[in-house]
């Protein structure tokens, strides 16, 4: 695919290794890492990185124009448990900012928009089993009300001005190279790095709290292969993608195969009634059916790849 990619909110969880594997498939110079603040090294490495606030609308046109720019994929958002401590400045990032850019995307005539939805747009009228594709949102956190919206809205660009919008309705995503972002997941990431270094980890979440759950080099092969997918093909322009469900206690239940002495407790907290809202499992067959869609890794082996990375990071034999 010989296309210019530009990357905002490239130094969050996904972006930082969105922008590795973009880099690495289609050479450093075709993908433009973007954000608000100093980047990490990494970022600078192998390709260029831009200052940019998708909120200043005249600097994202100039930057997208300047770098001849084909597709964007917009990750830049505020996360669910960040933004209902902070609802006015989630609506403010998420929704105006997808609006800026589905707005240059039709007015510059770019060839692709990717903005990432969530599992959050679903709400507690969803069905918590299989949730499938199509079927009632109405979320009670400001994240996801900006997600259910980003959706229609992209979805009206595409059928209203023939902007080539997609999106996929990320679960919880776990990664071994980027912290954690803000998010009600973030307990699957956290819970390594304290397995490794304590020994013990207190969960915010209950232990019976099934969600939807997703490895990073799954998370990056679902956006590239949506991103490569043939437009023909599309009947949707949002997607479900899962890889696993798990509970907090299944997760450790894992760990401790290769960490006996591991101790788990559990105080769930205010995130506990953002959980409650979400699916417990989610039905992907659409993007099955409709891309190709399919996954790599279950628990075992996403917990098994996470723990030979961290300790070899962190220099902790297990």
């Amino acid at each position: 695919m010989s296309k210019r990619i530009l990357v905002t909110g490239s130094y969050g969880q996904i972006g930082t290794e969105l922008v590795g594997e973009l880099r690495r498939r289609y050479g450093g110079e075709n993908v433009v890492a973007t954000g608000r603040k100093k980047p990490p090294a990494i970022l600078k490495r192998d390709g260029p990185y831009y200052q940019l606030d998708v909120l200043n609308v005249s600097q994202l046109h100039q930057l997208l124009v300047d770098l001849d720019i084909d597709i964007v994929i917009h990750n830049a958002s505020v996360l669910s448990a960040v933004g209902e401590k902070n609802p006015q400045l989630a609506y403010r990032t998420n929704v105006e900012g997808a609006y800026n850019v589905l707005e240059a995307a039709r007015i510059l005539e770019l060839d692709q928009v990717m903005i990432p939805s969530s599992i959050a747009a679903f709400g507690p009228s969803t069905p918590k089993e299989n949730t499938p594709n199509d079927v009632i949102m109405r979320p009670t956190t400001m994240y996801g009300v900006t997600k259910v919206f980003i959706e229609l809205l992209g979805e009206y660009y595409t059928h209203r001005f023939d902007v080539d919008f997609r999106s996929l309705r990320y679960p919880g995503i776990i990664s071994s190279e980027a912290l954690p972002g803000g998010g009600t997941t973030d307990y699957a990431v956290e819970i390594f790095y304290e397995a490794l270094k304590n020994k013990r980890y207190t969960c915010f979440l209950a232990k019976d709290t099934a969600l939807p759950m997703m490895y990073m080099p799954d998370c990056l092969k679902a956006t590239i292969d949506l991103i490569e997918a043939d437009a023909s093909r599309l009947k949707h322009r949002s997607f479900n993608v899962t890889a696993m469900s798990f509970t907090p206690e299944e997760i450790a239940n894992e760990i401790k195969k290769y960490i006996p002495e591991f101790e788990i407790e559990y105080k769930p907290d205010y995130r506990q009634q953002i959980a409650e809202s979400w699916p417990r499992s989610i039905d992907d067959s659409v993007a099955r059916e409709e891309w190709g869609w399919k996954p790599e890794y279950d628990l075992p082996a996403m917990v098994k790849d996470m723990l030979d990375r961290l300790s070899k990071r962190l220099g902790i034999e297990y």
